[in-house]
């Protein structure tokens, strides 16, 4: 009874010192601006014409950025029948600026898997954490790898909040 006494203890212990480590890493990343990204965003997309700016389309989309650098979301832009979430990474590149690299898979009308998209955005967060303006470029490649299109987009970000 003793012996498993103790053996609950220590991993009582273990989990609050891990718990407290997890916390102090966290603040530690938020500290130098690298964990202010983390949280839900809502964003307002704009489709742009690499050459000259002009806004082709725009669409809603909504992005999760996870502590530890992981990132998902989802887009308005296209119907999800055709178009896989949107799984990536980002990084804290310095003061309030960040890049994105995400990656989807698209799908012709029968759901037959066609080819992906490679979202590449560096993103510059307000002052107060609670907005972005991003901008980037999606490379487009048949399964094979062959790059078949590029394009240009820009995004505003507000965080969504309780």
């Amino acid at each position: 009874m003793k012996t498993q006494l103790r053996n609950w203890m220590v991993k009582v212990v273990a989990a609050a010192i891990l718990a407290f480590s997890a916390g102090m890493n966290c603040e530690a990343q938020d500290a130098g601006g690298g964990g202010r990204l983390a949280g839900t965003w809502d964003a307002a997309v704009t489709i742009r014409n690499c050459a000259t700016g002009d806004a082709i389309t725009n669409f809603a989309s909504i992005g999760t950025f996870n502590f530890g650098g992981t990132f998902i979301g989802s887009s308005s832009g296209m119907p999800q029948a055709a178009r896989t979430p949107e799984h990536g990474v980002w990084r804290h590149i310095e003061g309030n600026n960040y890049m994105l690299r995400f990656k989807t898979f698209s799908f012709n009308a029968s759901g037959v898997a066609t080819g992906y998209s490679v979202v590449t955005h560096q993103i510059e967060l307000s002052p107060k954490a609670n907005s972005y303006f991003s901008e980037g470029i999606a490379q487009h490649y048949l399964l094979n790898g062959t790059q078949v299109g590029q394009g240009c987009s820009d995004a505003i970000g507000t965080r969504l909040e309780l």
